[in-house]
């Protein structure tokens, strides 16, 4: 698998989010998610967005996230927020969106992120499954769906990572 970080704008970034706008629509019988997105929303260093490709080069899975703090839709100061999870059907089942995930996790929290966030509804068990055994806990609804009856909202905290202890000759123990 091939991780590249591409604009939101990137070709392959639209093709799939088309198809995962199309999905949206079938599960909740509407247009799909309307949030306002735009491509400079993911630029580094507050925000980046992947696509994966495989090994024949065919784009089979995205992800983004994007820095939010304090304001009026309910984010606080610090949050890193998911953005258009996605694995092609033909992908699923290979531990795709957990490496995505991960990714991004590790990207935010590198770009001095604290929380992670994500928004999901109540027609995706399987992300809702995803995000609750990735250690994400149910939080206050935030964002342009947080007064929908089907959105469900979650997050995680992003602590720094620790450093190794240093190498160097242990005391004995007497």
């Amino acid at each position: 698998m091939d991780f590249r970080t591409v604009s939101f704008g990137h070709p392959d970034a639209v093709a799939l989010n088309d198809r995962v706008q199309l999905e949206y629509a079938e599960r909740y019988g509407d247009d799909g998610d309307a949030t306002p997105l735009a491509p400079a929303m993911f630029d580094p260093p507050r925000g980046l967005f992947l696509v994966v490709y495989d090994g024949q080069g065919t784009p089979i899975a995205t992800g983004g996230w994007r820095s939010q703090d304090a304001n009026g839709e309910g984010y606080v100061d610090g949050d890193a927020e998911i953005k258009r999870m996605y694995v092609v059907p033909e992908a699923r089942g290979r531990g795709l969106s957990r490496r995505v995930l991960a990714a991004l996790e590790d990207d935010a929290r590198a770009a001095g992120r604290t929380r992670m966030v994500l928004e999901t509804g109540t027609k995706q068990p399987e992300a809702i499954s995803l995000y609750l055994s990735s250690g994400y806990q149910p939080c206050a609804k935030f964002g342009f769906y947080r007064f929908a009856k089907l959105s469900r909202c979650y997050a995680k905290p992003l602590r720094p990572a620790v450093p190794p202890p240093p190498a160097g000759p242990r005391s004995a123990v007497r």
